[in-house]
């Protein structure tokens, strides 16, 4: 999770067919960015790892004083990767639950490969890597 002054990205390459189609990109302002990788033992308890992922979002977005996070599939972690339809579902269920409980929530789009850019405050608060 990179908490960032600001995260912009473009889609550039689609690598995933059956996803939605995106060709413009977004930027964001004091936004926490958590680069998320759903591995293949996740898929054992996947509301476990849906409900840790939402704890430490949520503890590293009060952290860094934001309400607003973003979710970014970051599927270049390890050589263990879930189906894109399970870490697709994980995503969804997350973002819901975010804007449930009063936090802006956006995701990147899935199944791209993006060009982005990351402005984040140089403090220890502001990177935090966590495996579920």
């Amino acid at each position: 999770m990179i908490y960032c002054n600001t995260f912009a990205y473009t889609p550039k390459i689609k690598t995933l067919d059956g996803y939605e189609e995106h060709n413009k990109g977004e930027e964001f302002k004091d936004v926490l960015v958590a680069f998320v990788q759903v591995e293949e033992n996740d898929t054992n308890n996947l509301k476990s790892v849906e409900d840790k992922l939402l704890k430490n979002l949520k503890w590293a977005a009060k952290k860094n004083n934001t309400k607003h996070i973003i979710l970014h599939s970051f599927a270049h972690l390890s050589e263990s990767k879930a189906s894109p339809e399970t870490a697709k579902q994980i995503f969804d269920k997350v973002e819901t639950r975010l804007k449930n409980s009063d936090y802006m929530a956006n995701q990147t789009p899935f199944g791209y490969f993006l060009d982005i850019k990351v402005d984040a405050p140089g403090y220890s608060l502001a990177r935090i890597f966590k495996n579920l």
